[in-house]
């Protein structure tokens, strides 16, 4: 039997996973938000209604969290980094300034940072979405009117994943968020089925949750699900894709989609490494099957995690300016992949290998890791090192 885990909160041995229902159900309630709203409580219809905070000013430190899970280098190539429970972290090169919820910050779990054209930077928790215009923090205000025909896709636009259970999207216009649910499938809905709520109070979340939203190099959206496997809203319809052994990990457990990436020559890693895909090139938006036509092609065959596995479930993966995919696995360490070699770089605390949640490449193509108990981490060209400002 299998489980997921909740965003952000994993059991990892080697890559791998292996747990009973009784353990994930302990992991969902352990790692949960702490009573995290499937809708924002705060609904407006005009941008109008945002609550403004005052200039915030945050609080001088000398290191960061040790749980940092999102890393941004900005247009000004300064860095903000989100951690999982202490607000944000802003690295100018000489000073780390640290916002929280004192500063207006509407939650200190952050679960994703991303900047808009005019340079805000807009930080993903599960109680809200929270902007800073450089100056001061404002909670987006999600329309009351958001509805099915809201499934829109326009370029300034940004995506955002919602809270855990809610199953659902948020895209922002520039004025208000608008709340999209993803279509239901017959998968997801057996995931349900299988999990009752009365029989499972625990296990709040819904398979269709949201992990990862990614726009590849034609400009269509990739919505990796806790249990239901990828959606792709291309601008008029949403389509499926779903393999067992993209979210289930032999064994039993499950991480779902919490990774996808479009190579150089336009093929996707989605999760592992025993597989890539192509999208078939005569595929065409089809609202009545709702699936998307690919094929499965070989990925990296010769790969070995420590313990012997054919493959290696990775958590984050980037590619560099030379084409060469980085993998971070959750404690396995990093695996480079340049076409031909692999090779595997571990990652330590002192003597002690740590886990990893993310790889991020910065406006300099550096290489940066978040980790979930040993801060940030670079790699300097030979091995990924503490980031100690």
């Amino acid at each position: 039997m299998s489980f997921y885990l909740p965003h952000g909160t994993t059991r990892h041995r080697h890559g791998l996973i292996a747990l009973s229902l009784i353990a994930a159900l302990s992991a969902c309630t352990a790692g949960q938000d702490k009573g995290p709203p499937a809708k924002p409580t705060r609904q407006a219809n005009s941008a109008a209604n945002d609550q403004k905070a005052t200039v915030a000013k945050g609080e001088t430190v000398t290191e960061l969290d040790k749980a940092i899970f999102y890393i941004l280098q900005a247009k000004d190539n300064t860095y903000w980094f989100g951690s999982d429970g202490r607000g944000v972290y802003h690295y100018n090169g000489k000073t780390i300034t640290r916002f929280t919820t004192k500063d207006g910050l509407v939650s200190n779990r952050i679960r994703g940072v991303q900047e808009d054209k005019a340079g805000n930077i807009y930080f993903t928790t599960y109680e809200g979405i929270s902007k800073f215009d450089r100056q001061s923090y404002t909670t987006l205000s999600v329309s009351t009117n958001s509805v099915a025909t809201e499934w829109k896709k326009l370029p300034d636009d940004l995506w955002f994943v919602a809270a855990q259970d809610a199953g659902a999207v948020y895209r922002y216009d520039g004025k208000l968020l608008h709340r999209l649910e993803l279509p239901k499938t017959k998968i997801g809905d057996e995931q349900i089925a299988r999990f009752p709520r009365s029989k499972y109070p625990n296990a709040i979340y819904s398979p269709y949750d949201v992990y990862t939203i990614v726009k590849d190099s034609k400009g269509n959206l990739w919505f990796g699900t806790a249990a239901a496997g990828v959606c792709r809203f291309d601008g008029h319809s949403l389509s499926w894709m779903y393999e067992k052994h993209l979210t289930e990990i032999e064994g039993g457990g499950s991480f779902g989609i919490r990774s996808i990436l479009e190579d150089k020559e336009g093929a996707f890693w989605i999760c592992n490494t025993r597989y890539r895909y192509r999208i078939d090139p005569k595929d065409t938006p089809d609202p009545g099957a709702g699936f998307i036509k690919y094929k499965r092609e070989k990925g990296i065959d010769h790969l070995k995690a420590p313990d012997g596995a054919d493959h290696v479930y990775f958590m984050s993966i980037i590619e560099d300016g030379k084409g060469v995919l980085w993998m971070a696995t959750y404690g396995s360490g990093v695996w480079r992949y340049d076409g031909d070699k692999v090779t595997r770089y571990p990652v330590k605390d002192g003597a002690k290998e740590i886990t990893l949640f993310s790889i991020y490449k910065d406006n300099h193509g550096d290489l940066w890791l978040g980790t979930h108990e040993a801060g940030a981490y670079k790699f300097n060209g030979k091995t990924f090192e503490k980031f100690r400002p």
